[in-house]
């Protein structure tokens, strides 16, 4: 396994380690024992209250240049003022650009899995937690996608609420009194 490979799976464990504990404090819903899985299935597997669930996960960019900030690459002078910049303009049309992309791209995958949901980790240190907040009123998740959920990570380390962004359910969760 290359070392890049290792840190994509380490990033994916990491995010859905943070948003099992997000969601079990937020909703009261046992979330146990994560693996990982073969590239036909979605990325890792858990349990949710005895029933399987399979979860894609997604890291949330402005760009590839802020990726390799955010893991840590060297980065030459010339991308380093890029990306001061654009901290200093962060705007609204670049995430829903970014998220955009990002929701089109997972869409147009086929997983071998009955039931999956994609959770999406913010990894972006333009945004937070109101601006996908003020995003959700308008924002457009495609069409057709295999997603029973989509869910958001809206910081790094998982210590807010996780943000509903779809559900195929009628009744999507709610909320319980512990």
């Amino acid at each position: 396994m290359t070392d890049s490979e290792t840190e994509k799976l380490q990033l994916e464990h990491q995010a859905a380690r943070l948003f099992l504990r997000a969601y079990e404090r937020t909703y009261h819903t046992p979330m146990r024992h994560i693996w990982h899985n073969e590239p036909a299935k979605p990325d890792v597997s858990c349990y949710m209250d005895e029933e399987r669930l399979d979860i894609e996960i997604a890291h949330l960019y402005a760009n590839e240049h802020e990726a390799m900030a955010v893991l840590g690459r060297e980065l030459g002078l010339d991308i380093q003022r890029q990306l001061a910049q654009l901290a200093l303009n962060p705007s609204s049309e670049q995430l829903a650009f970014a998220l955009g992309r990002l929701l089109s791209a997972k869409a147009s995958k086929k997983y071998d899995s009955k039931r999956v949901w994609l959770l999406i980790r913010n990894a972006s240190t333009l945004w937070q937690r109101e601006d996908f907040i003020a995003l959700l009123r308008t924002l457009q998740v495609p069409k057709t996608h295999q997603f029973e959920q989509i869910w958001l990570l809206s910081d790094w380390h998982g210590k807010e609420q996780p943000l509903l962004l779809y559900s195929g359910n009628s009744n999507p969760p709610r909320q319980k009194v512990p």
